[in-house]
């Protein structure tokens, strides 16, 4: 179950060759499917199911924003092809 202490972090991957090689070839809804399931399969192995959501993952940049708790950001920062784990800042 999602924590009531959830906040937006937005997650960025390191350098990954196949992200270039299909954002190159401008095949936006390959590219869309491969971000979306590789950050889907990020989450499904390093956080309990159901303890976050995905808000959604960007195109332009190979990351994602997801409601998680500041452990599970920690816990996000240590994992493989995790490059940077940003909380959300609002702007006033």
């Amino acid at each position: 179950m999602e924590s009531p202490n959830a906040e937006l972090y937005f997650v960025f991957m390191n350098y990954d060759p196949e992200y270039q090689r299909l954002r190159a070839d401008r095949g936006a809804n390959e590219l869309d499917l491969y971000l979306s399931k590789k950050h889907d399969e990020l989450l499904a192995s390093t956080l309990e199911p159901g303890s976050y959501r995905k808000t959604l993952s960007l195109v332009i940049v190979d990351g994602f924003a997801v409601e998680i708790t500041a452990d599970q950001a920690n816990a996000l920062r240590s994992a493989d092809g995790v490059r940077l784990v940003e909380k959300n800042q609002e702007v006033a």
